[in-house]
């Protein structure tokens, strides 16, 4: 798609991942009329869901209508090219080279990382299979379509206490599952009883329920719970060693924001000359589209300011 013929480099920028962040990036840079080729793995994090949820303008279409809409609307300017394939960068004296696993290589002014990430959550038998639609790690995104229903959480200490009272705007009816004796403190524990909160600290064997539908939690002991939804602490990990290739920092998880996430400013510059990152490779909140849009579209134009300045 794109341009009838390829620009050869340097691009102004090559954008690495076309998922939220890399699409709204390129976006910004082909309405800066700046050459732009957008390399991508096709692994974008939530097209196990079945529709985008709490995005303005897209709220319960599917992701991957999302991402073909968002392909359609760069198709229109004549100087962006998406690619796919995965890929590996390194600087030059120019700025940047990146080679994909098909053997392109290219070259670029500038650089944009938005490569998504690594989600990782405990890998009980079930749940797999159920990741995106009845397992969840964000309940802005799914919490609407569980509203009322019988939920539960799978999480430990503060994290576990701040996800499960923050589920009662969606239902009352919670109960926080730790897997094991928790971590909880005393304080903790009146903070689940005073919320409606049920706590349950058995060891958990699987889970079951037809498709991708939940209906009941199995214990190691035999019994059940009943619970049509879990929320699930999960963390975020580079996917990549690409930022750290590059000289960008990283900045590890803590217990609330479970991000391993690149270190940037205000307008998603890592620091390292030219060079933006955007996403949820590059979030301080809690991921989701709307904030990879806003920052992919910072990052775009922090990219296009930078070109400008020589």
């Amino acid at each position: 798609m794109g341009m009838t013929e390829k620009t050869r480099g340097p691009w102004d920028c090559i954008v690495i991942g076309a998922g939220a962040a890399g699409l709204s990036a390129g976006l910004t840079l082909a309405r800066a009329r700046r050459t732009t080729l957008i390399m991508d793995a096709g692994q974008q994090s939530n097209l196990a869901a079945p529709s985008v949820g709490g995005l303005l303008g897209h709220d319960r279409r599917p992701p991957g209508a999302f991402y073909t809409a968002g392909r359609a609307e760069l198709a229109a300017y004549p100087s962006v090219e998406i690619h796919r394939g995965e890929v590996h960068a390194q600087r030059d004296d120019a700025g940047f080279v990146v080679t994909s696993t098909d053997g392109r290589r290219e070259h670029s002014r500038s650089l944009v990382l938005a490569p998504g990430m690594d989600y990782r959550y405990p890998r009980l038998p079930g749940m797999d299979q159920r990741w995106g639609s009845a397992v969840f790690h964000c309940p802005f995104c799914h919490g609407w379509e569980v509203s009322d229903r019988p939920l539960a959480v799978l999480a430990d200490g503060a994290v576990g206490v701040h996800g499960a009272l923050n589920l009662r705007a969606w239902t009352d009816r919670i109960t926080l599952l730790t897997n094991g004796p928790s971590r909880l403190t005393d304080q903790q524990r009146e903070q689940l009883s005073a919320g409606g909160v049920g706590l349950d600290e058995r060891p958990i064997a699987a889970l079951h329920g037809p498709g991708t539908e939940l209906r009941t939690v199995e214990f190691a002991h035999g019994d059940d719970l009943s619970v049509d939804a879990l929320l699930v602490k999960t963390v975020l990990y580079q996917r990549s060693s690409l930022a750290q290739d590059l000289g960008a920092t990283l900045v590890e998880p803590d217990e609330m924001l479970s991000v391993q996430a690149i270190a940037v400013d205000a307008m998603f510059r890592t620091g390292v000359r030219r060079l933006y990152a955007a996403g949820d490779a590059a979030t301080s909140i809690p991921p989701s589209l709307a904030a990879a849009l806003s920052s992919g579209y910072l990052a775009g134009a922090s990219a296009v300011v930078g070109l400008a300045a020589g």
